[in-house]
């Protein structure tokens, strides 16, 4: 098993100067990359889409927000418990059932709404389809494992990933309004659920890239939840800072531009908040770093906190698209270098679950923050939402600084690792 692991890295990956050109020369790698974008892209329509399929039908922005925001909890509930029986199962046999209860709970969902069902109903429905999103992009960085462990490019495949998942919240969202603007209301969640169930099961499909499923004497070491190891832990806590900062820039962003009469400006300010992740995390990809990931994760961590800091106080276009941009910049380092840390800390029967806590927390910390943004503009003033990735991230940095010390690298735990054979994640908007 040993040497199933280490084959690829020497052969492939092995280098000085590790860049994306030279991972994706890694052998193998498209046949899951392909599958697996468009296996995610419905991760980032689900939510807008019931959003404006459930105010057309309802009326109510109030219902909408509260039916997206029931079907995120549960998938954030839900999402690690997927993970960890894709890593004591095999992917594919978490993700064929997956994907066809999701479609049958979308397509279900988007009946009700349509045939004009109470809440409660909404509710009922919404819970499925939350639990059973497929969570493709911790399979795919846990297939990243496989082909790189210890290999330099696992740096860059993790940053890869953050651009790729980026992408995914740029693409998805637009598709998913154009769709239910015009052609019809419930042709985003219709074509949420077609597609995650082609590309769910094309990603299934690939069986040779999957993590193997390791049994045996060692199956108790093997099958520990991640959520024991102190360092996933505190990693938890870090990204559900980060799900402050997308949750926050949300509602504050739109309340803002409606303030100043110019809603259209909400796109524009919050592509412009993308793109400097996106570019961020290009550049983390493309350096080699000699800077211990821990340190690393410290320092991105601060900078951000003291980027979002500043938001509350911007009163023009201009000073809130620059401090976006830099929010966005100082996001990818943190998330790159949260995932790349699960490599070290987690053993590698447990990866793809660790992936899934991470995971989930950015996308709890982001339902919260949509709900106390909310709050506060409503009862506050305007930009008091702007308030929320402030205290959560410096929340969240105060917690890192306190137990930075979990998240070393043990040599034992990296014996243990490796000794339980061959041998994981966005992440969202």
């Amino acid at each position: 098993m040993a040497s199933t692991v280490t084959e690829e890295p020497s052969k492939d990956s092995a280098s000085s100067r590790p860049g994306y050109g030279q991972l994706l020369r890694t052998r193998g790698a498209w046949t899951f990359l392909l599958p697996g974008f468009a296996a995610r892209q419905p991760f980032a329509m689900l939510t807008i889409s019931i959003v404006l399929l459930v105010q057309h039908t309802t009326g109510s922005y109030g219902a909408a927000g509260a039916a997206a925001a029931v079907t995120g909890v549960s998938m954030a509930v839900f999402a690690p418990y997927s993970g960890r029986l894709a890593d004591r199962h095999g992917q594919r046999a978490v993700l064929i059932p997956g994907v066809l209860v999701h479609a049958v709970s979308g397509l279900t969902l988007t009946a009700l709404a349509l045939a004009h069902a109470p809440l409660w109903a909404l509710f009922v429905a919404a819970v499925p389809t939350g639990a059973s999103v497929p969570q493709v992009g911790p399979m795919v960085r846990a297939r990243w494992g496989v082909k790189l462990q210890g290999s330099p490019l696992m740096s860059t495949a993790a940053a890869f990933e953050s651009v790729t998942d980026e992408l995914t919240f740029v693409v998805g969202p637009l598709l998913a309004t154009a769709l239910c603007t015009a052609v019809d209301p419930a042709a985003g969640l219709i074509t949420e659920a077609t597609l995650t169930l082609v590309g769910g099961l094309l990603f299934a499909a690939q069986r040779s890239t999957q993590p193997a499923v390791t049994g045996g004497g060692h199956a108790r070491v093997r099958h520990a939840s991640a959520l024991r190891i102190p360092g996933v832990r505190v990693l938890i806590v870090t990204f559900l800072g980060i799900g402050s900062v997308f949750g926050g820039m949300q509602v504050s962003l739109a309340a803002f531009t409606e303030s100043i009469g110019s809603p259209g400006l909400n796109g524009v300010l919050y592509g412009t908040f993308a793109a400097g992740n996106m570019l961020a995390g290009l550049v983390c990809g493309a350096i080699v770093w000699k800077v211990s990931p821990q340190r690393r994760l410290l320092v991105g961590y601060a900078a951000l906190a003291l980027a979002a800091s500043g938001l509350w106080a911007a009163h023009s276009v201009l000073v809130l698209a620059a401090l976006g941009l830099l929010v966005g910049m100082c996001i990818a380092p943190a998330l790159i270098t949260g995932y790349t840390l699960v490599e070290s800390l987690v053993p590698a029967g447990a990866r793809t679950e660790a992936f899934t806590w991470l995971t989930g927390a950015v996308a709890l910390g982001q339902a919260a923050a949509v709900t106390v943004a909310g709050q506060l503009e409503d009862r506050l003033w305007g930009g008091a939402g702007f308030l929320v990735p402030m205290g959560g991230t410096l929340l969240a940095l105060f917690t890192l600084l306190a137990l930075r010390s979990r998240l070393e690298t043990r040599a034992a735990g990296r014996t243990v690792a490796r000794g339980v054979g061959h041998r994981v994640p966005v992440a969202v908007d």
